[in-house]
């Protein structure tokens, strides 16, 4: 029986849950399900066998986690191949016994880790271990593959790709949703659809989630989203509950059954149960299936669905954006929080530097992981007394998924609009070298949080935040890498997940930026990002040496050290260092669409004499 023939003339029928029935027999959730394939399969053919005497013209194999990274949590990486093959071969002698016509699909479940941008493991090392996977369960004879209860829109589409390239079987591709209808990073049902055609899937699928109801109100935006698809649902029998220590479902098979019918109606091609259904849901959908033969007056619901999953929400534009967006050549500067209650010098500083012509004042995070006043209390109270626009930088290690979302939340409610995403010096370096710095999130994955999900008003895992945030976001850019395909590689992941605009680490040659511009543009086209070139003025003879030497990334040519050599460690050493300054500042304008100032031990009279001559 051929997949998309079967389906292209009638709904088709799938099997229900594996997982809670394997439960039912006494086997524990702590067990690794998939290596039953191997060490008893007899409770595994039951219940395949259960699901085909139901009425399932489809069943789906004992592998969901039977990937290197589930299975390594078992110490069963290196079963990986045998345990897949296992389960089809399992399922074709179950299916050969029963002397029906019934396809078997490989089943490919989430791979239990975070995956880039949200995650340290790489879209191709996940793409691999899903190409593993399928080619075993291709090689042993399985007829389709299902990739299904999946949430991160990255994930499926790399395991969709992997499918294609790894074998010329059909390929279902399965999202789960939200309470709130969404997927737990925030994509909406109209996007997911989209996503997945255009990924290769030949048949887009929505399953696990909740009952019955939320998953026909998703199936009718996704079909309203892609017209012409063919589709999959397979709901929980409701949304669980634990009763007396055992996890219970509350929908019915009866209940399942009429829903057979609305899933039709609505365009479904494939119909099943996930969580919680067992052979008896199967069965009413089967007879309710047959009972009401598929009528011409059937003819597919419709949603209003508006593309407001996929649109930039409208921002009031911050004082840094509109400048940017004008073409103002931007001047900010960066002020470290001081170490103790007293904010006057740092006030000063910042008067001084506001008056001087500063655009924008950026405020560091714990530099160098030391002790130092919240980054938000010295925004607020910049912006509040000084009157000047303020970047917030917002360093991801050091902070979990709860405390990220919190401090964004406490950010935008205090007024502070311009964020700078960065990973964070680790605390090793700093005044508690004992200090926890994990983190859940790099970067971009923090980018991405932000602007496809807090500034469409959506958290982390989906539920709705009320009013979208506004933020205006940028990213870190190293100007001079010492490995160029990695950095324009960072450089391209940010942007995708949607930084605004890039501060760079220090330069000291003009030509730095063109050289990295130049390496992006012959990749990934015209880069039409702004970016604030690092400016770190030097103060002496002692100071060039040490950047020059011991600070990775930096690199002073030999010219401006002998200047500033030639000028010894006295004052004149700084005011050769605004001369090399300035005249660097000027050498960029072609390429830059504004300067970052570092400013070296509290001299913001240095500052303010470059800003000045930059705005002559």
């Amino acid at each position: 029986m051929n997949l998309i023939e079967s389906i292209s003339k009638k709904t088709l029928l799938a099997d229900g849950a594996m997982g809670t029935m394997l439960h039912a027999r006494g086997i524990g959730f702590d067990k690794c399900f998939d290596e039953l394939n191997l060490t008893n399969p007899v409770a595994v053919a039951e219940i395949h066998r259960e699901y085909i005497e139901a009425g399932a013209q489809l069943i789906i194999t004992n592998t969901f986690s039977a990937n290197r990274f589930k299975l390594s949590k078992h110490g069963l990486q290196d079963d990986m191949a045998e345990i897949n093959r296992a389960g089809v071969e399992l399922a074709r002698r179950v299916v050969s016994a029963s002397y029906k016509d019934v396809l078997i699909a490989g089943d490919v479940g989430p791979l239990g880790v975070r995956i880039a941008p949200y995650g340290r493991v790489k879209l191709g090392e996940a793409r691999e271990a899903f190409a593993e996977q399928v080619r075993a369960l291709a090689e042993a004879g399985a007829d389709l593959i299902v990739i299904e209860t999946m949430s991160d829109l990255y994930e499926i589409q790399e395991a969709i790709k992997a499918a294609k390239e790894s074998c010329k079987l059909p390929v279902v591709a399965s999202v789960t949703y939200t309470r709130d209808g969404r997927t737990l990073l925030g994509d909406a049902p109209a996007k997911v659809a989209r996503g997945l055609a255009e990924a290769g899937a030949d048949v887009i699928g929505v399953n696990c989630s909740g009952g019955p109801s939320q998953l026909l109100r998703i199936l009718k935006q996704m079909r309203q989203a892609v017209p012409h698809g063919k589709f999959w649902v397979k709901p929980n029998a409701g949304w669980p509950e634990q009763v007396g220590g055992r996890i219970m479902y509350p929908a019915d098979a009866e209940y399942f059954g009429d829903y057979a019918l609305s899933f039709r109606a609505a365009g479904a091609n494939i119909v099943g149960g996930c969580c919680g259904t067992t052979p008896q849901h199967i069965a009413a959908m089967k007879k309710a299936l047959e009972s009401a033969p598929v009528q011409a007056s059937e003819v597919l619901e419709t949603l209003e669905v508006s593309d407001e999953d996929s649109a930039e929400p409208a921002e009031q534009p911050t004082q840094l954006a509109q400048k940017l967006s004008d073409g103002k050549f931007l001047i900010c500067v960066e002020m470290n929080p001081p170490r103790g209650l007293s904010t006057h010098k740092l006030l000063e500083g910042a008067s001084l530097l506001y008056d001087s012509g500063a655009d924008i004042i950026n405020v560091a995070d714990s530099p160098m992981a030391r002790m130092r006043m919240s980054a938000w209390a010295v925004c607020d109270v910049v912006q509040r007394q000084i009157g000047v626009e303020t970047t917030l930088h917002f360093p991801t290690r050091g902070r979990n998924l709860l405390r990220v979302q919190g401090d964004l939340l406490a950010a935008h409610a205090i007024g502070l609009r311009n964020v700078f995403v960065v990973m964070g010096d680790p605390t090793s370096i700093g005044d508690y070298p004992e200090a926890t710095d994990n983190y859940d999130l790099v970067p971009s994955g923090l980018i991405k949080l932000i602007k496809q999900g807090f500034n469409m008003g959506m958290d982390h895992s989906g539920t709705s935040i009320g009013q979208p945030t506004t933020f205006f976001v940028g990213a870190a850019l190293n100007l001079c890498p010492q490995e160029m395909d990695t950095e324009v590689k960072n450089l391209h992941r940010k942007i995708k997940a949607g930084a605004d605009f890039f501060l760079t680490q220090p330069i000291y040659r003009a030509d730095d930026g063109p050289k990295l511009i130049k390496a992006y543009e012959a990749k990934y086209g015209k880069l039409n990002k702004p970016i604030l070139a690092g400016i770190l003025p030097l103060v002496s003879a002692k100071h060039a040496n040490f950047l020059h030497n011991e600070v990775p990334g930096i690199f002073i040519p030999e010219e401006a050290r002998k200047q500033i050599e030639s000028a010894g460690d006295t004052e004149r050493g700084a005011m050769v260092g605004v001369e090399l300054a300035v005249e660097l500042i000027e050498g960029i304008k072609g390429w830059a669409s504004g300067i970052y100032i570092m400013p070296q031990f509290h001299r913001y009279d240095m500052i303010s004499e470059i800003i000045v001559a930059v705005k002559e």
